[in-house]
Formats: structure tokens, sequence, C-alpha cells
């Protein structure tokens, strides 16, 4: 019996285990960090991009933060009361404070600065509000991969990718390409009829019955000189 319950005990322990590394359909990154230590920095990470509008971290919590400054985003462009309302509850409302001449004054707040500026800026845009873009630098300590995470500027218009031609659309173009060879060569050639050449003879006999306009004028001159020696006999 002992020796029984070992083998159930270690057998439990190895399927908790191997069921500990299997993350199937979880989203997500926990970062080292407990459920509240993560909502905390996601919040405070979003609050410094939109004050800044760019910030500079790891490419993990980068990676984690950018989907959420986008839905907040997409949020602002409603510019309606309940997605203020929302944005709120997800993200709190903190001052953005600036130092003059050594005492703090504030500016406005997070919320005010995304739905007054950020929101109308990103009207035209259908989504892709920020950019992440790699550093050559490390972190001292852990020498983890530094990056920046900005907010795209208002005079970076939207790139259109170009359309990838699948097989489907090569075969269509390829049965219209031949479809197209086909038709040019059963295409019948253009008859040349008799006709111009009877109308050229035609007109060749004609220009030769008419008088040219030398011997008009020859009998014209004949023809006057004969009424006057009729005249003249009379």
């Amino acid at each position: 019996m002992f020796l029984l319950s070992l083998l159930w005990a270690t057998w439990q322990i190895e399927i908790e285990k191997e069921f500990e590394y299997m993350r199937h359909r979880v989203a997500g990154r926990r970062l080292s960090r407990t459920s509240e230590h993560r909502l905390a920095m996601r919040r405070n990470l979003v609050a410094s991009l939109i004050e800044h509008e760019t910030i500079s971290t790891t490419i993990e919590k980068a990676k984690e933060v950018k989907p959420f400054v986008e839905k907040l985003i997409t949020l602002a462009k409603k510019g309606t009361l309940h997605s203020r309302r929302r944005v709120i509850a997800l993200l709190g409302n903190r001052d953005i404070v600036d130092y003059e001449d050594g005492k703090a004054v504030k500016k406005g707040t997070i919320v005010g600065k995304l739905f007054s500026e950020l929101g109308p800026r990103y009207l035209d845009r259908p989504g892709g509000y920020s950019r992440i873009i790699r550093l050559s630098l490390k972190r001292l300590g852990d020498n983890g991969q530094l990056v920046l995470l900005q907010l795209v500027g208002p005079d970076e218009s939207p790139k259109k990718r170009a359309k990838t031609t699948t097989k489907r659309s090569r075969r269509k173009t390829r049965k219209a390409a031949k479809a197209e060879r086909e038709s040019v060569s059963e295409t019948p050639e253009p008859i040349v009829s008799a006709e111009p050449e009877q109308d050229t003879k035609a007109k060749e006999a004609n220009d030769a019955e008419q008088p040219s306009e030398s011997e008009t004028e020859a009998k014209a001159e004949d023809s006057v000189e004969a009424n006057d020696q009729k005249e003249q006999g009379n």
C-alpha cells in the first residue's frame, strides 16, 4: 500500500509539472508579476506614453502595452460620454504635471489629452496608432532588449500594402492571356476587294475620254474664227 501511494503521489507531481508549462488558450504575459502589479504597471506605461508620446521599455512590456493603447485610442475616436467613462475605468485619470521655476504646475489630465488631441488626430487612420522601434542598447543587470514605444505622428499617412498575387489570381491571369491569344489568332484577315481597282480603271477611262483643257481651248478658237469669216462673207 505504501508503494502504491508513493507511486500515485509521484505520478500526480509529474502531471502537475507537465500541465504547468502548457499554456493552451492563455493570452498575455505574466512578466514575473502578480495580476495587481501587472495591471498597475500597464496603466503607468500607457499614461506615460499618452503624456510624452514616446517611452523606452523592454520589448516584452511594449508588446503587452501596445494593444491596450490601441484600444484606448479607438475609444477616444468615438468621443462619447460612454467611451470616456470606459477609458477612465480602464486607465484612470492621472494629472499631467510640469515643473516651472521649481513648482509643479498642472497642465491637464491624461484622459483630457487622449480625447482632445489623440482622438481627433487619428480619425482618418484605421488602426496602427503606435509602433515599436528596436534599440541597439541592452538593459544593465538582466541584459534585456530595449525598444522605443511611440505614437505615430499626425503627418504620417497609413501605408497601403500591395496585394500579393495568389495562385488563383495567377491562374485567372494566365487564362485571360490565353483567351486573348486565341481570339487574336481566330480573327479573320481583312479581304481586299477588287472594287477599288475597277474604280481606278473606270476613272482612267473617263479621263482618257474627256478632252484636255488645251484641246477645248483650240476648239473654241476655231469656232470663233469660223464665225468671223461667216460675218465677213455676209
